[in-house]
């Protein structure tokens, strides 16, 4: 007997199903919370020397060589590291180059050590380069996953030179850091610190001219990418909106949440508030299941503002990890700190108002409770593994 296929149920399915699915096809094999390749390059200058500290995650050193690995446990061990020197140094010399002017620089590789940020592993490569003098124009070029068009890969960049400091966000297919070094000067007895203009990003593919990326936008991308690659926050969001509620109490749950994310992610950016990363990262995960579930057995959905905006506190801590390793001055942190909210909060009002429509149009149909309790299995389902993954591996 053929099978007939009743489209008025099977689209609100598709509906549903379709965002979960995607963001379970973008998930990383291990799963983890805003899983992308993450490096950190610290510059310090003076009129002796320029030292560079490149620190890259270990997770994209055993993908960039795979060989390195020799008992295919995915460690990077300190014995692995010496065996494989030679190895590294070519990675690192044909990843990253500092140039003056339009003449790279050649690196001495003094030291490669194994750090640990957050609960990540990290390997920093210590660098030396020739001293710059006054009116030279410094590039710094980060090469790495720059042909994978599926990169996430992020440089952040944090440069002090003589005393002065300035930041850069490397990413995407812009990955050229440029700085002027201008003379110290002394006018009426007071020292003023060198300017450095920063001209970044400007893309390294092209020779045509472009106005260069200003520091804001940089941190604004920053922000979009980085809730774009939080694939747990992106289903929190969505386990919110996924049961039929009234027009304001959605306007609640979205302020709410970005109150609550907002003030952590401050707090913690400045130091304020400190929780250990795995705490977080399992918080996130529980938060997940809770509200799936909240879908599935609360008969009626009530001040649903008030769960988000304390689970939303924890969000918070969890997008400021990325910016607490950059440790940027204090003078320059509001700035960063509020453009990569507003990146933050720009996708997040993309996505919620992409969804409501769907979800409007969800609701009127017969099925529409069958579908919701199914996606909120999947839902469930998902943020258990994460959980079980950040509490015990």
């Amino acid at each position: 007997m053929p099978i007939f296929f009743d489209k008025h149920r099977i689209r609100p399915l598709i509906l549903v199903f379709l965002p979960i699915l995607l963001v379970w096809m973008s998930i990383p094999s291990k799963a983890l919370a805003h899983a992308y390749s993450a490096s950190y390059t610290k510059i310090t200058m003076d009129s002796k020397q320029t030292e560079l500290v490149f620190t890259l995650d270990t997770l994209s050193i055993l993908e960039l060589i795979p060989s390195i690995d020799a008992n295919k446990n995915f460690v990077l061990e300190k014995s692995e590291i010496t065996k494989n020197k030679h190895h590294l140094e070519e990675l690192i010399e044909e990843g990253l180059t500092l140039d003056k002017g339009n003449k790279e620089q050649t690196p001495k590789i003094t030291s490669m050590k194994l750090v640990k940020k957050e609960n990540k592993e990290f390997l920093s490569t210590y660098m030396s380069f020739p001293a710059f003098s006054p009116g030279d124009t410094i590039n710094y070029n980060d090469g790495f996953y720059f042909h994978d068009t599926g990169t996430n890969y992020v440089d952040l960049i944090t440069a002090t030179i003589n005393g002065e400091s300035s930041e850069g966000v490397l990413q995407g297919k812009e990955r050229t850091w440029t700085v002027l070094v201008t003379e110290i000067q002394q006018e009426q007895g007071q020292t003023a610190q060198p300017d450095t203009h920063q001209v970044q990003p400007k893309p390294a593919a092209t020779t045509d001219e472009k106005t260069p990326a200003t520091s804001w936008l940089s941190f604004f991308k920053l922000g979009m990418l980085h809730i774009l690659t939080g694939y747990d926050h992106l289903l929190f969001l969505l386990a919110l909106l996924l049961r039929k509620q009234t027009f304001k109490q959605y306007a609640a749950i979205v302020t709410s949440f970005t109150m609550a994310h907002s003030i952590t992610l401050s707090l913690a950016v400045l130091g304020w508030v400190t929780l250990p990363s795995r705490f977080v990262e399992a918080v996130i995960a529980f938060s997940i299941c809770y509200v799936a579930l909240e879908n599935i057995f609360r008969k009626e959905i009530r001040y649903r503002w008030s769960i988000t905006f304390l689970f939303g506190l924890i969000h918070g801590l969890g997008f400021a990890m990325i910016l607490k390793e950059m440790a940027i001055p204090k003078s320059h942190l509001a700035v960063a700190l509020i453009n990569f909210n507003l990146g933050i909060e720009a996708v997040q009002l993309s996505i919620v108002l992409l969804l409501l429509p769907l979800l409007s149009y969800l609701f009127k149909l017969k099925n529409s409770g069958k579908v919701v309790t199914y996606s909120s299995y999947a839902i469930v389902a998902l943020g258990a593994i994460w959980l079980f993954q950040r509490l015990f591996l």
